[in-house]
């Protein structure tokens, strides 16, 4: 197996679970002195997870949205993923059409991602800074498209480790926050979506920001929280840092508009689950026709550094 889909199999193990998050939709209708619930049917969309990197080929992952009431469950989840559907991506000199791969991830359940085709080298691609990338999805009869590009990444000025800038009493003594010093170029229009990894684990997405109020200025001592799975039930007060001897790694990305849009939409829509003095808030996709999700192109610096004892 080529040494890309090795990693595009990692990638796409850390991310599944993400999209089924938001795969799930539901309409309520309320008034005054009454609530009524009533959600008839609502049409099935498709639920797009793409991305191409700097240096790295591009991977598609298609499923279904689940009805609110369906039961959660991993046949429910497989049964989701769409199959035989035509992926292309292009640049401005290549197309190349993606393949559809089965992942085992043992006890009978599979998960299936599009990524290039192994079995014809003559259509490779890699993600190059500066180029707009061109998703184009065929299925059951429609055309969902993207447009996303690789922008050229600035990166941190300096990174260093030092005492958390916030704590809880469950935080322990030994813990200590990555900082950075960032210098936004002179032009508007610049966005980030960074991650972090420590050791060997996989890259957590840990925040993500826009230069709409510090355009072209020198930021200081920027806190970069440890990113984890927050989909499992774990103590964050201990997760959010880093520790003595962790080798730290942070994936800097430079993103578009479009796709700052839909994480940053996806942020709020996250934080606002359970609250009830939120605001709904929807998602902005840049899937045309009506998809969910995004396709997104990340300009990408790492760094690597590790915690002194």
């Amino acid at each position: 197996m080529p040494w890309y889909m090795n990693r595009i199999f990692r990638i796409f193990n850390h991310n599944i679970l993400l999209f089924f998050s938001f795969a799930i939709l539901v309409t309520l209708s309320s008034c005054q002195k009454e609530v009524h619930i009533d959600l008839g049917t609502s049409p099935t969309q498709l639920v797009v997870q793409g991305v191409i990197e700097t240096d790295a080929p591009p991977y598609v992952i298609l499923t279904s949205t689940i009805g609110f009431f369906s039961k959660i469950d991993l046949g429910t989840l497989q049964n989701s993923f769409i199959h035989g559907a035509v992926v292309t991506v292009s640049d401005d000199s290549t197309t190349v059409t993606l393949r559809e791969y089965t992942i085992d991830t043992g006890n009978n359940n599979h998960f299936y991602v599009y990524s290039l085709d192994t079995a014809n080298l003559s259509q490779l691609m890699f993600g190059r800074v500066g180029k707009f990338y061109k998703l184009s999805i065929t299925y059951n009869g429609s055309t969902y498209t993207s447009v996303t590009k690789i922008p050229t990444p600035k990166g941190v000025d300096s990174l260093w480790f030092a005492a958390p800038t916030f704590t809880s009493p469950k935080t322990p003594d030994s813990a200590v926050e990555l900082f950075a010093n960032y210098t936004d170029p002179d032009t508007m229009g610049n966005y980030v979506r960074y991650f972090t990894k420590r050791n060997n684990e996989l890259y957590y997405a840990s925040g993500i920001f826009d230069d709409g109020l510090v355009n072209g200025k020198h930021i200081s001592n920027i806190d970069l929280y440890a990113g984890y799975d927050d989909s499992t039930n774990v103590n964050g007060d201990s997760l959010r840092y880093f520790y003595p001897g962790d080798t730290v790694t942070l994936k800097w990305c430079e993103i578009d508009k479009g796709v700052y849009d839909f994480w940053n939409t996806y942020q709020f829509a996250s934080n606002a689950i359970g609250n009830p003095f939120s605001s709904p808030i929807n998602i902005k996709s840049n899937i045309s026709n009506g998809a969910l999700g995004v396709w997104c192109g990340y300009g990408t610096v790492i760094t690597t550094k590790v915690v002194p004892h």
